[in-house]
């Protein structure tokens, strides 16, 4: 990889990106206008800049990590006097698709190149480079991309035209939706049933019934340590509200998604809006246990 790659957006996803850039030997200018964000680049030895604009200016390569279609329409108009024909763009959030291609098409406007580039993997995945990539829109321009996606990820996939990588993205994580919540569900049957729940995860979770929620926050939940999370449940509650929008647009039946919510919307009743999304257990055993 060379030059530098500028992140815009510096929490659990956007961090994880900076690190990993940094460790692959790459440079990378930063920013957050939230102030404790900007330190995870300040605690790998990086100055964080003073606006997404000083960031375009400084990279001709930009990952944007935003957490909603507000900031990203935000940052597009903020960037755009830097913007040259050379620059390429990835927004890797999980954002309505109308909304990355405004963007797409404001940016555009001064010879830029956006591409819709959203990940698969939690805040943990991220951390150590174990993401999937679904890069869709520009194919040169993915390519250019793929060096600068190697540190921070498994898996680097051109989806296809532009919006393929946010409705991949959709039907990821409805799996990850249904298969979280088994997970626990699992995990409670088996307390209830008196099993030793560590022993449950380690016959489980390379057989038949495992998968990769259960792999990854079944530890979490027997644990009962949901902070810090890999996933806010409060932030997932957009994902889970962007699947059922573009379902219900395709007139598709999401059965077991639908089933699902409520156990979700039951966790932030419970306050547990910070927690991780593997906070369901918390949720199934608090609806079990005796008063």
């Amino acid at each position: 990889m060379t030059g530098t790659v500028g992140v815009v957006g510096l929490g659990i996803m956007g961090a994880a990106y900076a690190r990993n850039l940094l460790k692959g030997g790459g440079a990378v200018a930063g920013y957050d206008p939230v102030e404790g964000a900007r330190d995870a680049l300040r605690e790998a030895g990086r100055r964080p800049l003073s606006s997404a604009r000083e960031v375009a200016a400084a990279a001709e390569v930009l990952l944007l990590a935003l957490p909603s279609a507000k900031v990203l329409g935000e940052t597009a108009e903020a960037i755009l006097p830097a913007l040259t024909p050379r620059h390429v763009i990835a927004e890797m959030g999980t954002l309505p698709l109308r909304a990355k291609e405004a963007a797409r098409d404001r940016v555009a406007g001064a010879g830029a190149v956006l591409l819709d580039c959203p990940v698969s993997g939690t805040g943990a995945q991220a951390a150590v480079g174990d993401l999937v990539v679904f890069m869709s829109g520009d194919e040169e321009a993915a390519e250019r991309l793929r060096p600068v996606f190697a540190p921070m990820a498994r898996d680097i996939r051109h989806v296809g035209p532009f919006g393929h990588g946010m409705k991949l993205k959709l039907v990821a994580n409805l799996l990850v939706t249904i298969h979280n919540l088994s997970a626990a569900e699992a995990l409670n049957f088996a307390r209830q049933a008196g099993l030793d729940l560590r022993m449950v995860y380690d016959a489980v979770r390379t057989g038949a019934g495992g998968s990769r929620m259960f792999d990854l926050r079944g530890p979490m939940m027997i644990e009962g340590a949901y902070e810090p999370a890999t996933m806010r449940m409060e932030v997932y509650m957009k994902d889970l509200a962007l699947i059922m929008e573009e379902a219900a647009r395709l007139g598709a039946p999401v059965p077991l998604m639908a089933a699902s919510l409520p156990f979700y919307h039951a966790a932030l009743a419970q306050g547990r809006q910070r927690e991780d999304t593997g906070a369901l257990y918390a949720v199934l055993r608090q609806m079990t246990e005796p008063k």
